[in-house]
């Protein structure tokens, strides 16, 4: 299995903003489908004595054509969050895109409207500096 260019990028962002990597990659099997997400992570809230879970998966956005890769990457994540409830429903799927990506086609309409439309969160990363922009929404 392949882990995307940015794979260690968005393993240290995460750890920098407080994440635990429990999971590389986090490992599902649902229905006779064998599923490898990238990364799974956790955050410990000491007040609430409750831990945020997340998958993430990596996505370069380096392809000549920015739409076929979304379309791609949609339906992995439409999958994928299907896993996740089957499974493990307490973890939310994000996808970390880099900024570079984030400042151009994830600026345009159509990209703005499919990402409301399907509820997608997003972590949107420095690849420089390995570090987390944004979490969207």
């Amino acid at each position: 299995m392949a882990k995307d260019l940015f794979h260690q990028s968005v393993k240290t962002a995460l750890i920098k903003d407080g994440w635990t990597i429990t999971h590389d990659p986090l490992y599902l099997n649902i229905a006779e489908v064998e599923i490898y997400i990238d990364i799974g992570a956790e955050q410990l809230f000491a007040a609430e004595k409750d831990k945020n879970k997340i998958a993430v998966e990596v996505k370069t956005f380096l392809n000549p054509s920015a739409i076929s890769e979304f379309h791609t990457v949609l339906g992995q994540c439409l999958n994928y969050r299907l896993a996740l409830k089957l499974d493990d429903p307490s973890r939310l799927l994000y996808l970390a895109i880099p900024d570079t990506a984030w400042n151009t086609f994830f600026r345009r309409e159509f990209a703005k409207l499919a990402i409301a439309e399907y509820q997608l969160k997003l972590i949107i990363f420095d690849i420089s500096e390995e570090v987390i922009v944004q979490w969207y929404p």
